[in-house]
């Protein structure tokens, strides 16, 4: 794989980039040559990345660094988000709920509008959002991407008129310090990491870097894509991924994520 060369020059910001998912998407980008991301950890691993510490739901935050240091954009990622705990609509309190809207909407919408604006000046450009897939228990989470979802729509026809592209990403189990962590919470993280790996036909969880190669697409290559949302989920939408996966595993085989 030809790297350095698809996204040189170019200016991308990558919300909670630090790691997880967002790490990935980093390093993606970082292979094809890009300008900016953000992830203290990656700075000396990748030339050209630098990290900048903000708080997305702040206006005033996300307007300082990135135009101030080099003057143009070329791309958002917006990753950084909340994983609240799993919990039934009864166990749920309404000031979790509105921290969760703050952080996963409101801090996408807030990047959203002060870049939109610097990438209408370029004559194109593309954002990309992360949502997830609905699973039991979480109810909070996924009304905040349902939101947007639909939020991505709206952007891509507000912004069709500067040539900016919006679309967004939904990944499915991805193998990330957050599942790790997830999984060492409860009674048996093997079992668990198990769950999570057969939940996809595919019979393996992804990798940060599959995600990447998503973001890196839909900002380069999709250029006649707007408004979609993109599964990173090995199947595991289509219902079936337990049972496909307990058919083709072996019930004392090891699942490697």
């Amino acid at each position: 794989m030809a790297t350095g060369t698809r996204y040189a020059g170019k200016v991308v910001i990558v919300t909670g980039g630090g790691r997880g998912i967002g790490a990935g998407i980093v390093r993606a980008f970082g292979e094809w040559g890009l300008v900016e991301s953000t992830g203290r950890t990656l700075e000396q691993e990748l030339p050209g990345s630098v990290f900048v510490l903000c708080d997305v739901t702040q206006e005033d935050d996300v307007k300082v660094s990135t135009i101030r240091r080099f003057g143009r954009l070329d791309c958002v990622v917006n990753n950084a988000g909340s994983h609240p705990p799993l919990q039934w609509p009864e166990e749920t309190s309404i000031q979790g709920f509105r921290q969760l809207l703050e952080l996963n909407l409101l801090g996408m919408y807030t990047l959203t509008k002060v870049r939109a604006g610097v990438l209408a000046t370029r004559s194109g450009g593309a954002l990309d959002n992360q949502i997830l897939r609905p699973t039991l228990s979480q109810s909070q989470r996924f009304s905040v991407s349902g939101a947007v979802t639909a939020m991505t729509k709206a952007l891509a026809l507000d912004e069709s008129q500067y040539g900016v592209r919006v679309n967004c990403i939904s990944p499915g189990n991805i193998w990330t310090p957050l599942w790790e962590e997830l999984a060492a919470s409860t009674p048996d993280p093997k079992a668990k990491i198990r769950e999570g790996t057969l939940a996809q036909p595919l019979g393996r969880m992804g990798q940060p870097a599959e995600v990447g190669a998503a973001a890196v697409f839909l900002a380069s290559e999709a250029s006649f894509c707007t408004g979609i949302e993109l599964l990173v989920t090995g199947g595991a939408e289509l219902g079936f991924g337990c049972k496909a996966a307990q058919c083709s595993v072996p019930a004392g085989a090891s699942v490697i994520p």
